[in-house]
């Protein structure tokens, strides 16, 4: 069985590394591709021909998208081979994918099918093993990750603290949500339930990562504290099997004000940042996704995590089909008044909703009228802005960071390229920066990867 990640946030793919371990103790040969960081045409002739079947992982959307175009090579290279997708996108357009360029496609918790699938393939050959999609959402074992498999850490993103680079490793403690945030594509496989990862299993894997030179874990659960009595034993354990580790978790903003009293601990453990997915400083806009939370709310979120020495990292959602230039405006306003800019990747102020197939988001019916044709390649239904300024305004801002991040250009430079395009956008002038102490640059050094990621 050959394993391929496209993309998986700049992290070392934990999950080909999981999937891996479940094929191998079912008494499968396993090998790993990650074609963030090897390149297809040095690693991939030999794999292939080896290969007696593929599992490509798609747990997010640039990684399915990239998926979808690699299934089709690897079906006109070896039309024979039995392929499946799996990971939390692997049913988003199953009607263009499935029975075309895979054969399998599993979300969930997908490695008891993942194995089931091989097995079926090595018992009685390729044209055996199941077709079509599935959710598989029983609770399953997991075994160690089978990271010796998988390029080594220095290859992926590192921490930038203090003045130095650090080594990161990716674990989870838990999949799926709790909440069932409208554009989240979370609840569209979870439905709202979470599973836990055994608390031994987590600890062994950081353990192995350590010894691979990891100064610093991020767990990568949708939200760390869906399970909040679990997350802090694992938080405990770990900081007491590992005293000089920090971390870093992602928490929704209702997380973070009903756990208030936990977050002291958090920083004792060794937490440098939460990121947290803000997305607007609309409460309209913040009712629509159904986040369940209000503008105030991310700023006394921020002052909880910063008053006991945690910086938040915040994900945006800029534009969406009831975005105003205005509302842009007020976004990147937050950012300087609450001392953000140097804590927000310049990528977060372009982000447009994405409208994949499943997505809650389209059950609401003011959505609608903004609704064009559904876009294969891209994997989303495509919108439209009432507004052209805004679509406009968008795709500026797009190119803007990424150019900004292949010049290299510092974070505050992009930050004030960005207001003025915005301020430009909305007709008006720039408007003054925040008051002295209120904004950009009070708070210098903000621990971050190396790798800007989203969604």
């Amino acid at each position: 069985m050959l394993l391929i990640s496209t993309y998986e946030m700049g992290h070392q793919p934990l999950h080909v590394a999981s999937p891996a371990a479940a094929l191998l103790r079912a008494g499968h040969e396993v090998r790993a591709l990650d074609l963030a960081v090897q390149s297809w045409p040095e690693h991939a002739s030999e794999a292939l021909s080896w290969a007696q079947a593929v599992g490509l992982s798609v747990p997010m959307h640039t990684a399915m998208r990239l998926a979808v175009r690699l299934a089709g090579a690897l079906r006109r290279a070896r039309p024979e081979l039995p392929i499946c997708l799996y990971g939390l996108y692997a049913p988003v357009s199953q009607d263009l994918t499935v029975g075309r360029l895979v054969d399998r496609a599993i979300a969930g918790e997908y490695e008891p099918a993942l194995v089931q699938w091989v097995d079926e393939l090595a018992a009685s050959g390729p044209s055996s093993g199941g077709r079509g999609a599935t959710i598989h959402l029983d609770r399953s074992p997991f075994s160690l990750p089978a990271r010796h498999l998988l390029p080594p850490l220095a290859r992926y993103a590192h921490l930038e603290v203090e003045g130095e680079r650090r080594q990161v490793g990716y674990v989870e403690a838990s999949h799926g949500c709790s909440h069932r945030c409208r554009h989240c594509p979370v609840p569209a496989v979870y439905g709202g339930r979470t599973r836990a990862l055994p608390e031994d299993t987590v600890l062994a894997d950081v353990d192995q990562l350590v010894g691979m030179g990891a100064r610093h874990i991020t767990f990568g659960d949708p939200d760390f504290l869906n399970r909040p009595q679990h997350a802090r034993r694992l938080a405990g354990a770990v900081h007491h099997a590992f005293p000089d580790l920090t971390f870093d978790v992602t928490v929704k903003v209702e997380h973070i004000l009903r756990h208030e009293g936990l977050w002291g601990a958090m920083a004792r453990m060794g937490c440098l940042f939460v990121v947290s997915a803000f997305e607007s400083t609309d409460d309209a806009t913040l009712g629509r996704l159904e986040k369940g939370h209000t503008v105030a709310d991310e700023s006394r979120a921020l002052a909880i995590l910063r008053s006991e020495g945690i910086e938040v990292r915040p994900s945006w959602l800029p534009f969406t089909p009831w975005t105003t230039i205005g509302q842009v405006l007020d976004l990147v306003d937050f950012v300087a008044a609450h001392d953000l800019v140097a804590s927000v990747d310049p990528v977060q102020y372009s982000i447009r909703l994405l409208l994949p197939q499943g997505s809650l988001l389209l059950e609401r019916a003011d959505l609608a009228t903004h609704l064009g044709p559904y876009d294969a390649e891209a994997l989303t239904w495509t919108w439209r802005s009432p507004d052209p300024r805004v679509d406009a305004l968008q795709r500026d801002l797009a190119e803007l960071a990424e150019g900004a991040a292949r010049a290299g250009e510092p974070i505050e430079a992009t930050y004030e390229r960005v207001r003025h395009a915005v301020a430009a956008a909305a007709g008006w002038d720039p408007p003054s920066p925040p008051p002295a102490g209120a904004g950009r640059g009070s708070r210098p050094g903000r621990p971050r990867l190396t790798e800007p990621w989203f969604c």
